[in-house]
């Protein structure tokens, strides 16, 4: 995700590397990423390698760093997050979607894009549901799609959770019974499930199917040192 040559580092350590291609945040931004205790960063230049390790290393603890605290010691123009960063493995696993009506539909069916359609923009994106490799689990009411998940695989085995619900059903459960079925097949599959999230609703549909929150992911947009590369 970095998209540059860069280890994750050892716990207690803090690696940031210039990439202004990275994944991690949108183009120009600075990404932030905690992980057991240690923290990789990419910056857009190379000038703010320095003041960004600085604040990080000031900042890690025993369970990574603070990082809504971050922007009080960084030229910050705008944030993003941070979001927690949630994993299991089929022993954590709550399994919540058996004889719940579930079913299995390809990712490009008519009727989870009408679901995405139906939502405002940020709940859309937020969700990342019209982004998905996988199947697209779903629950109907009617021939209406009200909930629907799936995941997007990366390359070192990861499945990133998508889930999305149609508005005016929320607080029901479906949220878990269809991220429940995603999360089945991704184990099933060899593959590492994550759940990021921001609202405090999706980290507790995350925690009650067996999710551990590990880490942070934070986007910056910071200002360039003076005399650096990016000055105008």
């Amino acid at each position: 995700m970095a998209r540059v040559p860069v280890t994750f580092p050892r716990r207690g350590a803090v690696t940031v590397v210039v990439s202004p291609g990275s994944w991690l945040c949108p183009a120009g931004w600075t990404g932030i990423v905690t992980l057991g205790g240690a923290a990789l960063a990419t910056v857009p230049e190379a000038g703010l390698v320095d003041p960004v390790r600085r604040v990080l290393l000031a900042d890690l603890g025993g369970t990574g760093v603070e990082l809504s605290g971050l922007s009080a010691r960084l030229p910050v123009h705008d944030v993003l997050g941070p979001a927690t960063l949630a994993y299991l493995d089929a022993d954590d696993f709550v399994s919540a979607h058996i004889d719940a009506g579930v079913e299995r539909l390809p990712a490009d069916d008519c009727d989870v894009a009408r679901l995405v359609a139906a939502v405002d923009d940020q709940d859309a994106d937020e969700s990342g549901v019209d982004e998905v490799d996988s199947a697209v689990w779903a629950i109907r009411e009617g021939r209406k799609v009200i909930a629907a998940a799936g995941y997007r695989s990366w390359s070192d085995g990861v499945a990133h959770l998508s889930v999305l619900v149609d508005a005016e059903r929320r607080g029901r459960g479906l949220a878990r019974l269809v991220a429940s079925a995603a999360v089945a097949e991704a184990l099933a599959e060899g593959l590492l499930p994550q759940w990021k999230a921001r609202p405090e609703p999706s980290r507790r549909v995350a925690r009650a199917l067996g999710f551990r929150e590990l880490g942070s992911q934070l986007s910056l947009l910071l200002r360039p040192p003076a005399g650096s590369a990016g000055r105008r």
